[in-house]
């Protein structure tokens, strides 16, 4: 693995085709995966020395000598062995400041935070909390990162270390504030700072991450919801980039679409962080449902506060019924449906974007009683048809993208969630086989690659994929052990 020091200079390739400088991180080590090596090699491992290491976790290591003894494919276990750990290994940033953890993750080769990436790079470790006290504080040193995050600017989807740094988006046409990267309003962005605090008070019964400052982010939380439901504006959103993709910018001069109130959220961006041309993601408003269910029940136990608990399950309550009139629509091949983004006006648009928040994440995102199970398998038919615009079928792999990707592309991620919500167990085995096949001998996932070409990928170091790869592993390894044993 080529190693770079935090204080060296390099460029590496953001998604969308622009070029960013990785400038170092304090305390954070940087480190860019190299091109194939030779197969003679025997699967050598490609994490850091352990004395490069960013954040180690005995409880982890021995997670990974546990599971990779349950998997027969050589291969596979090494990809499991360099992936589950890459979060830990290359993108934390753990300290103490003000006598409280601090835990700032970067996604990759993007030296920012997201909201939505930390809490999914770390979810696969939450089932060993309990085994390890130091990988207890980085939760929740999360959540006091994430609750800092929320506070600086509450549509944000992206952070910088220090709060005081001034974005590079400089041609964005919006005032952003210091500390903040990208001020791009995605609905789950809050619902994943929501997900990972229950997660940690579920598992953990802690109550010291829930403090004057988490209590002010989660009441700010709830008056976006609120205010993003237009019921006052009916553009309450901005945001307008005069350079790079059209599609990183909202439509009608940075205002987004008109549109009426009907109860659900609106949402300036996808998950993706495409603008939306229509403004109502419906995956997204199915997680807020289940997001403020879950704020009403820590304030009800937590905070001791009812009006509060209250006010949440209200909203939630209100997104629900509106979810149940504009939510589905009856395909002519599929039966019932979930669109993906709906307007006030009866339009709706199908397409999905493999991701996690995304339609087909939602079996594998949500509890059963948020979303309706059968509406949900003849969605994910027609996703993995030929009917979607978005799927492809190439030399190496099938799968599908998105307009964030570009044509032909496709995201490991979208083949990981297949097999993260099939019971079929040729289905899943087909995946197993098609993500050895692309990672293109680097034993690490992509954002995405060519579906003739394995090597056409844009990005080596992604760790959200790696990670969620590890965590598809572990569900494998006590769910349906047999698959790791006869691949």
């Amino acid at each position: 693995m080529i190693k770079h020091s935090a204080k060296v200079m390099m460029e590496a390739q953001h998604s969308n085709g622009d070029f960013i400088k990785l400038k170092g991180l304090t305390g954070v080590n940087v480190f860019i995966h190299p091109k194939p090596f030779s197969f003679d090699d025997k699967f050598l491992s490609q994490r850091p020395e352990m004395e490069e290491r960013n954040f180690t976790s005995p409880a982890v290591e021995h997670k990974i000598e546990q599971v990779k003894k349950r998997i027969k494919n050589e291969e596979l276990a090494w990809m499991f062995e360099n992936c589950y750990p890459n979060t830990l290994d290359t993108t934390v940033d753990f300290e103490y400041i003000d006598g409280k953890p601090d835990t700032f993750i970067i996604t990759g080769d993007i030296d920012v935070m997201w909201l939505r990436d930390s809490t999914a790079q770390v979810w696969p470790y939450f089932e060993l909390i309990d085994r390890d006290e130091r990988l207890k504080e980085l939760f929740r040193g999360l959540i006091n990162r994430q609750a800092k995050c929320v506070l600086l600017d509450f549509c944000a989807n992206t952070s910088y270390k220090g709060k005081h740094k001034v974005s590079e988006r400089k041609g964005d046409k919006l005032k952003i504030a210091t500390g903040v990267s990208e001020s791009k309003w995605e609905i789950d962005s809050l619902c994943y700072f929501i997900r990972l605090s229950y997660r940690y008070y579920e598992l953990t019964g802690d109550r010291s991450a829930f403090d004057e400052s988490w209590d002010q982010a989660m009441r700010l939380v709830l008056r976006t919801f609120q205010k993003k439901q237009r019921k006052g504006d009916t553009t309450s959103s901005f945001f307008e980039r005069s350079q790079g993709k059209r599609t990183l910018s909202l439509r009608y001069r940075g205002k987004g679409s008109p549109s009426n109130p009907i109860g659900l959220i609106a949402s300036a961006f996808r998950p993706s962080g495409d603008g939306c041309m229509y403004p109502f993601c419906i995956p997204s408003n199915l997680f807020a449902v289940e997001a403020l269910g879950q704020l009403s029940e820590m304030y009800i136990e937590v905070m001791g506060n009812r009006k509060f608990a209250d006010e949440c399950m209200c909203m939630g309550k209100e997104v629900r019924e509106a979810l149940d009139h504009h939510a589905v629509a009856e395909h002519l091949n599929y039966g019932k449906i979930y669109a993906y983004k709906v307007d006030s006006y009866g339009n709706k648009l199908f397409p999905d974007d493999p991701n996690v928040l995304s339609l087909i994440s939602l079996k594998y995102l949500l509890s059963k009683e948020n979303y309706d199970s059968n509406v949900y398998f003849n969605t994910r038919r027609y996703l993995l048809s030929n009917d979607h615009r978005y799927s492809f079928k190439g030399k190496v792999a099938e799968g599908w993208g998105g307009p964030h990707t570009g044509l032909y592309t496709i995201r490991p991620m979208g083949i990981i969630l297949r097999a993260m919500t099939s019971e079929d167990d040729e289905e899943i085995m087909i995946c197993l086989k098609t993500l050895i096949k692309m990672h293109d001998g680097s034993g690490f996932m992509h954002e995405t690659f060519h579906k003739d070409d394995a090597s056409g990928f844009p990005r080596s170091w992604f760790a959200r994929t790696n990670t969620l790869f590890g965590e598809m592993i572990l569900r494998l390894s006590t769910q349906k052990p047999k698959l790791l044993k006869s691949i």
